[in-house]
């Protein structure tokens, strides 16, 4: 039986990944859950209180029997006080994009979200000028070479310093097509 000091993080042993285990790969959720657990001194049955889910809800996760959906394992971590994080290779937290109502297109759609949207667009800047369209009110770069075109060209731009010797990249806006 464990005492009160066992508790906390380091109750039993490193948190970091050991030298034979992936960091990225399979989701360790049981010992997560465990983890979790330990810092927040719960028994099974208290976690599954603090988490409003069966007991034996917890000892499945635990013993990887049960794979929780995304919202129960949500809960059962923030009934130790934890939340989850979404972060890159290089443990830098990635920030949600935020939802905007005032955001959509005529028929109360999302735009796509891998494409940058531009708030009344001056002429060139909307895909469709090319083929005489009307210019709407919003609209976005369709073209993924046009828009890795302006991505480098912003970087240049941005990173004088560091592209001192490097010969500006063709501005985009100045295309024919």
């Amino acid at each position: 039986m464990s005492s009160t000091s066992d508790c906390g993080p380091s109750g039993d042993g490193p948190t970091g990944p050991g030298p034979d285990e992936p960091t990225i790969g399979p989701f360790p959720i049981p010992g997560l859950v465990r983890r979790a657990r330990r810092i927040a001194c719960l028994g099974q049955r208290q976690m599954a209180r603090f988490a409003k889910v069966a007991p034996s809800t917890v000892a499945r996760v635990e013993t990887g029997e049960l794979t929780p959906s995304l919202a129960v394992l949500e809960r059962l971590l923030g009934a130790a006080g934890l939340y989850l994080a979404v972060v890159d290779q290089d443990g830098r937290v990635i920030q949600p994009m935020r939802d905007r109502d005032d955001m959509r297109d005529g028929a109360n759609r999302r735009y796509p979200s891998h494409l940058n949207v531009i708030l009344d667009p001056e002429p060139g800047e909307w895909w469709a000028d090319i083929y005489g369209l009307a210019r709407p009110p919003e609209t976005f770069h369709r073209c993924p070479a046009d828009r890795e075109a302006r991505r480098r060209l912003s970087q240049w731009e941005v990173r004088v310093a560091k592209y001192r010797s490097a010969p500006r990249p063709p501005d985009p806006r100045r295309w024919d097509y």
